[in-house]
């Protein structure tokens, strides 16, 4: 997720924090995005929502999903 969003345009700092800030529910970002989101690349924010979506489900539940024996039962 860090890299797809780097790849954006945006800084590391800025990359590190939103991504941690998306998974772990940690808050505000640092750097661009220290104020609101609305600067950042649109594929920045659509990979940002997807971080999103992993950490609330949380990632081995999703993994879950995707893994054909569990799909065999």
């Amino acid at each position: 997720m860090l890299v797809g969003v780097m790849a954006t345009g945006v800084d590391q700092v800025t990359a590190w924090s939103t991504v941690g800030s998306a998974l772990n529910n940690l808050g505000p970002a640092l750097g661009e995005a220290s104020t609101h989101y609305g600067d950042m690349p649109t594929l920045a924010k659509w990979i940002l929502v997807l971080a999103m979506l992993l950490g609330r489900l949380e990632i081995f539940t999703v993994l879950v999903l995707f893994t054909p024996a569990f799909w065999r039962r």
